[in-house]
């Protein structure tokens, strides 16, 4: 029995077959230089560029892995995911959106929350993903910050929250906006019980964000030349029809003009968050005594009136 012969290979799939295979992740072209970069190198430096010193982006297991101390890392059960309020659909729905992205990433959003230790003192570490939409807030990434938040209050745990974000996710509109204000009221309650909190700012860090609580921090620490502010600068530049500052929303220039407290290349990043902790945080002090009084709740409705 004689077998049909097979069709003669187009030009472009001879080309393909001759074209040497490089392993995915092999070499990495640089964010920063644009120069290729071999794979394994970069990773030992813990993804900084050996040649321009670029921070490139980590996800947050590797960001938690960096971080905390070996052995020590409890991730903090998440289980929920958003139920799409606005049934939103841009080039594909967003339940799809969705679920590809926590298909990439394996987390249900854009956070991970872990109980640790860095440098032998316990914390409540939240790390966002930027893989995951561009590590855009939801509703869901409100929520579990909170939570985090919550967790540290009852535990007394000093809270450290890695930002790496696009901003407040346009697909759940208002609801994202709003949890902005829910983390900030939660954070104040962290201040209340005079508990450290410690902001990371990593690139990019923007919009509602930003405008929240990644500023908010005891105290704000910046890799370098991380992209931080509310609007980006090409918007900021059409808007105003001027030119921009030299180095404007990096890093460097908001640690000049009183926007931040220290910027921190990454491989002190560890050490440097230990020895803050070391200094802000007794395990053993009780909560403070000038702790601002808890609000009375409203014992009287409200009546609001219409307009004549």
């Amino acid at each position: 029995m004689s077998s049909s012969p097979s069709p003669a290979a187009s030009p472009s799939q001879q080309a393909e077959r001759s074209r040497p295979h490089v392993p995915k992740g092999l070499f990495i072209r640089c964010d920063g230089c644009t120069e290729i970069i071999y794979g394994k190198a970069l990773r030992e430096n813990l993804e900084v560029c050996p040649r321009c010193d670029f921070h490139m982006r980590l996800s947050a297991r590797d960001r938690v892995r960096m971080l905390a101390d070996g052995g020590t890392i409890q991730e903090m059960p998440g289980g929920i995911r958003s139920n799409d309020p606005l049934r939103f659909r841009d080039r594909m729905d967003y339940y799809e959106r969705l679920r590809r992205a926590s298909e990439k990433t394996g987390l249900d959003d854009a956070i991970l929350v872990v109980r640790a230790r860095i440098e032998h003192t316990p914390v409540i570490l939240a790390v966002m993903e930027y893989g995951f939409i561009g590590g855009s807030m939801g509703v869901v990434v409100g929520e579990q910050i909170t939570r985090a938040i919550e967790t540290a209050l009852d535990e007394r745990r000093p809270l450290i929250i890695v930002s790496c974000s696009g901003g407040a996710r346009m697909q759940e509109g208002a609801l994202s906006l709003m949890q902005m204000a829910k983390i900030s009221a939660a954070l104040a309650a962290l201040d209340d019980e005079g508990l450290p909190f410690l902001s990371v700012l990593t690139h990019p860090t923007t919009g509602g964000v930003t405008a929240s609580y990644a500023m908010l921090g005891d105290l704000n620490i910046a890799e370098p030349r991380a992209l931080i502010g509310f609007a980006g600068p090409r918007v900021i530049q059409q808007t105003i029809r001027g030119d921009l500052p030299e180095g404007f929303q990096r890093s460097e220039f908001l640690l000049r003009h009183g926007m931040l407290d220290r910027v921190v290349h990454r491989r002190e990043l560890r050490g440097v968050i230990g020895a803050l902790l070391r200094f802000l945080h007794d395990p053993e002090e009780q909560p403070r005594q000038t702790a601002k009084p808890k609000t009375e709740p409203i014992r009287e409705p409200i009546l609001v009136r219409a307009a004549p």
